[in-house]
């Protein structure tokens, strides 16, 4: 059996084709009815099921559901199909390691085996998870993303600076060549803090004339302090014009003004599959990219689907990732909305409302759900908040369980500044949690905002 390489693997022209971008992306789905989506959805996904079942993943977790390939015709039936998440993978990688058998690298397509792209998750709620791309499902991705950061204005004269981290981690990376093969930009890869220190950071910005940051919100806010600390100012020393990564969406303005006033825009997606949905000029949610992926918004506790417009979990199916890992049915455990309004863009696409938190990371608290990701939209306009929180989760001898959240403010600390944000915190959460107020910057080491591309935001300490 032959090898194939990276681009005997590919046809990039074809994969242009099947998803622009650009022009060409809004002239393919403007407009375009229902049903023409709905049977490009249908064919994409007959080849994903035909590939899932050649793998063991899928064979063992259909199986074990009484499964066989008659039971799922269509989308229609999806739902039949058990989801999984992370912990199954994880399950998979300690089954066959080092990379599991939820992969069909040695299973051939077309007559070669494909070759891979290995990389790994940031392990932001656990140990690592390798991240397993054919060359088609990784041009995808890049292409959905070059969509994306097209659609929301991003032009040839644009010098784009990306704070993602790189080395094993993918997030640099995508973004990497994303921009660099289905963009006009110029890209600056300074990474995390780590890679380049945030004094360099903006001293590269400022030489090349930054016009675009892409990356998390929490670093791209810290780096405004930076240039402040060192006399620049931003919007004006460094022409920072927009701002596209992930956002907290009702921190969004504070952000904002701390780089001058710039135009922001958010986008959703996950390691495994890429972005899934983008917030473009209509700034009205972010439209799910669904000629490349099927969505379900799943109750958090029972998996079944939500009523439209009511929140639970995003459990996505790729519609294009037909060879090595086919993703069917994926519970990303992060939580949003679908909007309920019409596309202003006149797209054939649903919006949801963004990331609302992860329901894996979600504290049960006297009954009350609480995502620790919510607290800086919560807190947003707090005086002195600059973004910057731990949610520390203690339990007592008699089995109370406790959440305390230990804010960075900058100025008055004081009493009445504690018991402030206390009373915003019971309001917006329903529930009863502690406040300890503290000096900017003294919660960098257990956070990782410099050293991360995604903070800490939750410390378990409960006694096990």
């Amino acid at each position: 059996m032959r090898h194939a390489t990276y681009f005997e693997a590919v046809d990039i022209a074809q994969l242009m084709r099947e998803f622009p971008v650009g022009d060409a992306f809004t002239a393919r789905f403007r407009g375009m009815a229902a049903q023409d989506l709905r049977a490009h959805q249908e064919a994409l996904f007959a080849q994903q099921l035909q590939r899932a079942w050649q793998i063991p993943f899928y064979q063992r977790l259909w199986g074990g559901a009484g499964l066989t390939p008659a039971d799922v015709r269509g989308l229609a039936d999806i739902g039949r199909l058990p989801a999984f998440g992370k912990q199954e993978i994880m399950d998979s990688l300690a089954r066959c390691p080092p990379l599991g058998d939820h992969h069909g690298r040695d299973i051939p397509v077309d007559g070669l085996i494909q070759p891979m792209i290995l990389h790994t998750t940031s392990g932001t709620t656990g140990r690592p998870q390798p991240l397993l791309f054919s060359p088609r499902t990784r041009e995808v991705h890049n292409l959905i993303l070059a969509r994306a950061y097209l659609l929301q204005g991003l032009k040839p004269t644009d010098v784009m600076h990306s704070v993602y981290g790189h080395g094993p981690v993918n997030g640099g990376h995508y973004i990497r060549e994303a921009v660099l093969h289905y963009t006009p930009a110029t890209l600056v890869c300074g990474g995390t803090g780590v890679e380049t220190p945030s004094v360099k950071q903006v001293e590269l910005m400022r030489d090349f004339g930054a016009t675009v940051i892409a990356g998390f919100a929490d670093y791209i806010r810290r780096l405004a302090d930076v240039a402040r600390e060192q006399g620049l100012v931003p919007g004006r020393d460094i022409p920072v014009r927009m701002i596209t990564g992930h956002l907290a969406k009702d921190a969004r303005e504070s952000l904002s003004e701390a780089w001058g006033g710039v135009e922001l825009y958010d986008w959703y997606g996950v390691g495994d599959t890429g972005l899934i949905a983008t917030e473009g000029p209509d700034h009205d949610g972010m439209h799910l990219m669904e000629d490349a992926h099927w969505v379900e918004i799943c109750d958090v506790d029972s998996g079944e689907p939500v009523p439209h417009g009511e929140a639970g979990d995003m459990v996505v199916t790729c519609l294009f990732s037909r060879d090595i890992f086919p993703i069917i049915r994926f519970n990303t455990h992060d939580v949003t909305r679908c909007l309920t309004t019409p596309s202003r863009l006149e797209l054939p696409f649903r919006r949801i409302e963004g990331f609302l938190g992860r329901s894996d990371n979600m504290v049960k608290l006297r009954g009350i759900n609480v995502f620790p990701q919510a607290m800086s939209s919560i807190l947003a306009g707090t005086p002195g908040f600059a973004g910057e929180y731990l949610c520390v989760l203690t339990r007592d001898a008699s089995g109370r369980e406790d959440l305390t959240v230990r804010i960075e403010i900058g100025g008055e600390r004081g009493e009445p500044q504690r018991l402030a944000c206390a009373d915003l915190l019971k309001r917006r959460l329903g529930v009863e949690v502690g406040v300890a107020l503290v000096a900017p910057q003294a919660l960098a080491a257990l956070t990782g905002v410099e050293s991360r591309q995604k903070p800490i935001r939750l410390l378990d300490q409960r006694k096990t």
